[in-house]
């Protein structure tokens, strides 16, 4: 979706075909010759499938029209006939693709991998100026190295040491597993330019192609593999996985980039319907080319994938935005059904089903339809199409900056990075608490404009944070120059520029952009995760109970957990221990089962970027920021509440984590009266916020 170039990522590792007319597909291999090691507590799980969408939606966007989710029933039933579909599920802070996808990737906020705003952001620089950073670049890169005149030579993917964040394929091959992707965000190659002569050599033949051809054959698509794996042999152009800071060492692993050295290693890589991909079909793939290298990759021996797959609200044809239940955009959704049913048959062929396979499946974020009613009013998309004046759809632009001047007549210089959500970055980083500062937030806080859709005057602002707030939020990376001066959460139907006209306009009509994100509205940030494969309860069973609050961050040590591997690192996630199965679970866990599950659930309300805590910190930050008292006695009281309620939750959240990671993957007894005093402790904390939230001008006295 717009705003970020060519990118629509999740892991979608590669997999073979079953179809006519290629070589015969490999069957799965047994465990007897296996080599990749997962430690699951039955020992079922030998394959792993993981499917990230561009903003598909299980709930409705028009009532009478189908969601998208409805729109591709083999997917939907086979998720919940056989596994656990969560629909209490969140994006996090900046709700973005990148933000999101490395999220989901590292089981740890934007704070701990070095993105938390999304798809692009800011860096000052070290005279004030302000460089801007696009999110996606391979794994290792710097911020230097992809752009020099940021003068900033830290790592782009930091965590909170200020290294190298680690990778999220190592706990897998170390396993003995190859790890395949396609489309997944800074795990493939992302930036030719620089990393195809940096990986393979400045003078291998790989460098010397032209830039078009890197393109087709490098970009999107890797195979991290296991120590001695055949697939990233040097024969085979594998070179070397080279990971400089990762925790304990990482030394004697190769990687296989790009499509060309896939498909000489796979066979010709087929989507779907049969059409060869010999070249990287692009960062929005459809669910037939997604799923047609998932296949490829499983059947070939590549048993851990990951795979991105393109929305369905744009045209595959034409790229024009479409809106709920127009024809072509129910088409779209129908071809993905096709998809996913050739993808789980020909799975199924291969041996690779629910009963030896987990399955994890989810979309980055929600986005919000802008445009015009459809017509007829009682159309549903599918016996009556809905049809649009697609003159009259489209996020409403607006540059900010101009109408900042416009309105209030501040003048102040300021950078942002475009959107729904914008990250505004003062000119001179002057600090949260300066005279300028303050008095631009002040100014962003009055902003108002004439919305051609409903012709009523909105307030643009619905929502304000800086570096305090931004903290709370799990927005503020080791990275000093990425901070922003503060953010605005703005009304869903706008994206902010800093260009252009100071009166709402349509975006274009032909490419555009009808479905904007990044904000804190319900239908972007309320999510669905399926997970279906052994361990997995069904949702239909008497002992599933359902999932109160979860977001990206749960995924990974939820898969972790069930595969027996672990990270080298504490994750801000947590083990969604009412989805599993009590004999997937260690002794310590089935023993203390209730306590962790309230403790889990207390943990993400003040932990979360969506929880409780953060939902009510950030009205009251809203309120503190838009403050004009004397002395600014008003936003200095709230601002230091915030502080201190950020430094309590920090040593809780970190003390919870402690106990809930202990018996997750350390078979931990539990504390109960520890257990407790925790979650005593975090509902003190939220009462308090509530009740200044509640009353912003008696909190601040």
């Amino acid at each position: 979706m717009k705003h970020f170039s060519p990118r629509v990522w999740l892991f979608v590792f590669l997999a073979a075909f079953v179809l006519s007319g290629g070589p015969a597909a490999a069957q799965s291999q047994t465990p007897d010759t296996n080599p990749c090691k997962l430690h699951s507590s039955d020992g079922k799980i030998k394959h792993v499938i993981q499917i990230i969408f561009d903003n598909v939606h299980l709930r409705r966007d028009n009532p009478n029209v189908p969601s998208d989710m409805e729109l591709m029933p083999h997917l939907l039933n086979f998720i919940r006939s056989k596994g656990t579909l969560d629909t209490n599920h969140h994006a996090v802070l900046i709700s973005h693709t990148a933000d999101d996808e490395l999220t989901y990737l590292t089981g740890v906020y934007g704070d701990r991998h070095g993105i938390p705003v999304a798809n692009s952001y800011g860096v000052f620089r070290p005279d004030g100026s302000v460089a801007s950073e696009f999110s996606f670049f391979y794994w290792t890169n710097h911020i230097s190295d992809l752009d020099p005149s940021a003068l900033d030579t830290t790592y782009g993917m930091l965590s909170e040491d200020g290294k190298n964040a680690p990778a999220p394929w190592v706990p897998f091959t170390r396993a003995g597993c190859d790890v395949g992707a396609i489309s997944s965000a800074n795990i493939v190659i992302e930036t030719t330019s620089f990393d195809v002569p940096f990986i393979f050599g400045p003078r291998s033949p790989e460098a010397q192609e032209t830039p078009d051809q890197q393109f087709n054959d490098f970009e999107g698509a890797a195979v991290h593999c296991a120590q001695g794996s055949p697939v990233c042999s040097s024969a085979n152009h594998g070179v070397a996985d080279v990971l400089p800071q990762e925790p304990g060492g990482y030394t004697g692993f190769n990687a296989l980039y790009g499509p060309k050295y896939m498909n000489q290693v796979l066979g010709p890589i087929l989507d779907l319907d049969g059409n060869p991909m010999p070249a990287f079909p692009g960062f929005s793939p459809t669910a037939s080319q997604a799923l047609g290298y998932l296949l490829a990759m499983q059947v070939n021996g590549i048993p851990v994938t990951l795979a991105y797959v393109a929305d369905l609200h744009d045209s595959q044809v034409t790229g024009n935005a479409l809106g709920p239940g127009d024809a072509a955009y129910v088409a779209q959704a129908q071809s993905y059904d096709v998809a996913f049913d050739k993808f789980f048959k020909r799975l199924n062929d291969a041996g690779i089903n629910e009963t030896n396979t987990l399955f994890i499946i989810t979309a980055d974020e929600g986005d919000h339809f802008v445009g015009t009613a459809p017509t007829p009013a009682n159309c549903n998309g599918v016996t009556v199409a809905c049809q649009y004046d697609y003159t009259r759809v489209g996020e409403l632009d607006l540059n900010i900056n101009g109408l900042v001047a416009a309105q209030t007549g501040n003048t102040t210089a300021f950078d942002l990075h475009s959107d729904m959500a914008p990250t505004i970055y003062v000119d001179g980083n002057p600090g949260r608490t300066s005279q300028a500062t303050r008095q631009l937030e002040r100014d962003f806080a009055k902003l108002t404009a004439l919305n051609p859709i409903t012709n009523k005057t909105d307030h643009l602002a619905v929502a304000f944070a800086d570096p305090v707030e931004m903290g709370l939020l799990h927005m503020i990376t080791a990275d000093p120059a990425r901070t922003p001066t503060f953010t605005m959460f703005g009304h869903p139907d706008y994206f902010f520029t800093n260009s252009g006209p100071i009166t709402p306009v349509f975006d274009v009509p032909v490419n555009g952009n009808a479905w904007n994100h990044g904000g804190i509205q319900r239908e972007i940030a309320n999510n669905w995760l399926g997970m279906v494969g052994p361990g997995v309860q069904n949702e239909d069973e008497e002992d599933s109970s359902a999932i109160e609050f979860s977001d990206h961050t749960d995924v990974r040590p939820t898969v972790l957990a069930l595969l027996g591997l672990h990270d080298d690192y504490s994750l801000d996630g947590r083990v969604l221990l009412e989805a599993l199965k009590p004999s997937a679970l260690p002794d310590a866990v089935r023993d203390h089962f209730d306590s962790l599950v309230h403790l889990g659930r207390a943990y993400k309300q003040i932990n979360a970027p969506f929880g409780d805590l953060a939902k009510q910190t950030l009205k009251i930050s809203t309120a503190a920021l838009a403050s004009n008292a004397p002395s600014d006695a008003v936003y200095s009281s709230l601002e230091n509440k915030l502080e201190a309620w950020r430094d309590r939750r920090d040593a809780l959240a970190n003390k919870m984590r402690d106990i809930l990671e202990g018996a997750a993957f350390g078979n931990k007894e539990v504390n109960r009266d520890q257990a407790e005093d925790l979650i005593e402790k975090a509902n003190a904390l939220l009462d308090q916020v509530r009740a200044c939230a509640a009353d912003t001008a008696a909190c601040a006295k």
